[in-house]
């Protein structure tokens, strides 16, 4: 399955997720839900996954950690924020390159509608 038809599935899931549960829940919760939602569709899922960061000679096994990693292709970063900026953007670009995915989903369940809360993000690698 691409990157492209795997995130029609995941943004599906998404807004089934926002039309149950609205606006208003920690990043936790939804994250939790589209986890098992994945699962339950027989997706390959990895939760807090964590990315190594290596500087010059120094390596941390732990530098940061992606919401969710889909099928080893697609990265979600869930928010439940106001509004997304820059930085946000900017931290799924940097899950992308770390994790040497092509795509990334950026969710901010925060909104009234979830189509406009969803930035698709490409790593042109």
């Amino acid at each position: 399955m691409t990157e492209n038809e795997l995130s029609k599935i995941i943004i599906g899931l998404g807004i089934e997720i926002h039309t149950e549960l609205g606006p208003g829940l920690l990043e936790s919760a939804y994250e939790e839900c589209l986890y098992f939602e994945l699962k339950k569709n027989g997706f390959k899922v990895e939760k807090q996954k964590a990315l190594p960061l290596s500087y010059k000679e120094v390596t941390l096994e732990v530098g940061y950690r992606m919401d969710l990693l889909v099928e080893d292709k697609v990265v979600i970063e869930i928010k439940a924020v106001e509004a997304l900026n820059d930085v946000h953007l900017a931290q799924v670009l940097t899950y992308l390159k770390l994790s040497k995915c092509k795509l990334g989903l950026l969710m901010n369940f925060n909104v009234y509608r979830l189509k406009d809360g969803i930035k698709r993000v490409v790593n042109g690698l």
